[in-house]
């Protein structure tokens, strides 16, 4: 089957020109233009030209898409209310019921606004056989997403957004997924994924690098690549199998819906009495700025019920009978609660001192960051200066007693102590300290300690140990954390009702 859409029409003759989906498709598409040349109009144009005959997935860093939500019933998934799993769960879902959506990653830093489109791509093509439906994969602003150096992008985000775009545009066309990529400039796109459209739309560009390579995609000369430079906005060249066997240059038709973008026009500056303006403008301007800064981009909005985001998602045309899957197995009973652990025998009357020995060595200036053995060593000699009995107390007795002292657990009422102790039992010596934080900021209803916090009790600077920690503790089901793209995390703990 083949369908030919409307994208606008010839410059010189006035004949329409189309875009054959089916081999749209099949051969993939490069969109190339300055900025203020009209990509942006293209896309829109293509996308509600076609809406309803192909699944729409377009990755969107500004937030220019989403009003397509309301002539074509797109649905709007706001990454910043949605944690790394949900956004893959939903992809996945997306490619199930072959749902249009808009996915807006304004709300987003840049890095942020990376590794969710990355893990979204990886999803869509990583989705069952099953699948495997066609879909048109629209990327805005692609030189974010596929750069071709590295510049201040952290080396794991750069690794995993190539190989999600290159499978995009090189793997993609068997699992039904065809990439159309706009850029600003091809030199800031990788090659590898610009290199697999066979289709091309050039807008305006200036520089000579970037004119060159347009022309020598489009089969220019040299002097024919001028014409790149004389292109009006909104007017583009177009080559390839779903569009033309030669260069077209082709004016771009109207759309029916529009970006949120600023207006573009002029607009009359307003009329004020002589120095009218300039006391609005110092008005108050002292307390002002003793004010708490803005901040520089506008809070996420709250999340939006993932229970919602499905059920529009499943609201797309009816699929085909899928493949029964496995009934998952129930899952099992919880295990009984542990007794809490017996406390350290002492020889009577030096329990107190004990304590009071072990919270001396917490209180010392880095004492977290010292390797155990040398602060047991101090403990003992402390213990023999002041004539303490503390044979009985081995190495690990001594670590457990030296988490529960910096954590903050001696300082709690007696029942507390007692629940909390329970819930750490069977927790490993290193990570003690730091699991016991949590539960007490769980237990007395407090915000959870931070990632400096966690790292001091832990004995490390390094963030990214901190949060290999609790990928341990959750892998353990001692916790259930849930970090949001917009910078959020919420940790929960199954053991203790209360959470922060």
């Amino acid at each position: 089957m083949t369908a030919r859409i409307d994208i606008g029409r010839d410059h010189q003759s006035g004949q329409t020109i189309g875009i054959d989906l089916a081999e749209l498709l099949a051969t993939r598409l490069l969109v190339q233009g300055n900025s203020g040349s009209g990509k942006s109009h293209l896309l829109r144009r293509l996308l509600e030209e076609c809406a309803g005959a192909v699944q729409q997935i377009v990755i969107d860093p500004e937030g220019d898409f989403v009003t397509l939500a309301d002539a074509f019933g797109h649905v709007v998934i706001d990454a910043a209310a949605y944690s790394p799993r949900e956004i893959e769960a939903l992809a996945l879902r997306v490619r199930q019921h072959r749902a249009s959506v808009v996915l807006a990653l304004d709300e987003l830093e840049v890095e942020q606004q990376i590794r969710c489109a990355a893990l979204f791509l990886t999803a869509l093509f990583d989705a069952p056989r099953e699948h495997w439906y066609p879909a048109l994969v629209v990327v805005d602003e692609a030189q974010m997403f596929a750069p071709a150096a590295a510049g201040e992008m952290n080396d794991e985000v750069r690794r995993l957004t190539l190989s999600a775009m290159t499978n995009l545009m090189c793997r993609g066309r068997k699992r039904g997924l065809a990439g159309i990529v706009a850029t600003q400039r091809l030199a800031k796109l990788a090659k590898n994924v610009a290199a697999e459209a066979s289709n091309f739309l050039m807008g305006r560009t200036f520089l000579d690098i970037d004119m060159q390579r347009a022309a020598d995609l489009l089969g220019m000369d040299r002097r024919q690549a001028e014409r790149i430079r004389d292109l009006q906005r909104g007017q583009f060249l177009g080559l390839g199998p779903a569009i033309s066997r030669r260069p077209v240059a082709v004016n771009v038709g109207a759309v029916r819906t529009a970006g949120r973008a600023g207006g573009q026009g002029l607009i009359p500056l307003p009329e004020a009495a002589e120095g009218a303006m300039e006391a609005l403008l110092t008005e108050r301007l002292a307390e002002a700025a003793a004010a708490a800064p803005q901040p520089a981009r506008r809070p996420a909005p709250p999340p939006v019920p993932k229970a919602s985001v499905e059920e529009r998602i499943a609201l797309a045309p009816e699929l085909p009978a899928l493949v029964p899957t496995a009934e998952p197995a129930p899952p099992a009973p919880p295990a009984p609660p542990a007794p809490p652990a017996p406390p350290v025998p002492a020889a009577s009357g030096a329990s107190g001192d004990l304590e009071g020995v072990v919270r001396e060595l917490g209180l010392a200036e880095g004492a977290t960051f010292r390797p155990a053995a040398a602060l047991f060593r101090d403990f003992a000699v402390l213990c023999r200066q002041r004539g303490i009995p503390s044979a009985h107390v081995d190495l690990a007795r001594f670590r457990r007693l030296f988490a529960f002292s910096i954590s903050g657990l001696d300082c709690i009422d007696e029942a507390s102590c007692s629940a909390i102790a329970a819930a750490a039992d069977g927790i490993e010596e290193d990570l003690l300290a730091p699991y016991l934080a949590i539960l007490i900021a769980a237990h007395m209803g407090r915000p959870m300690p931070g990632e400096e916090e966690l790292g001091r009790l832990y004995g490390s600077a390094s963030p990214s140990r901190v949060r290999r920690l609790l990928d341990h503790l959750e892998r353990l089901g001692r916790i259930v954390v849930r970090e949001e793209f917009g910078g959020e995390r919420t940790i929960t703990v199954p053991a203790i009702p209360a959470a922060a």
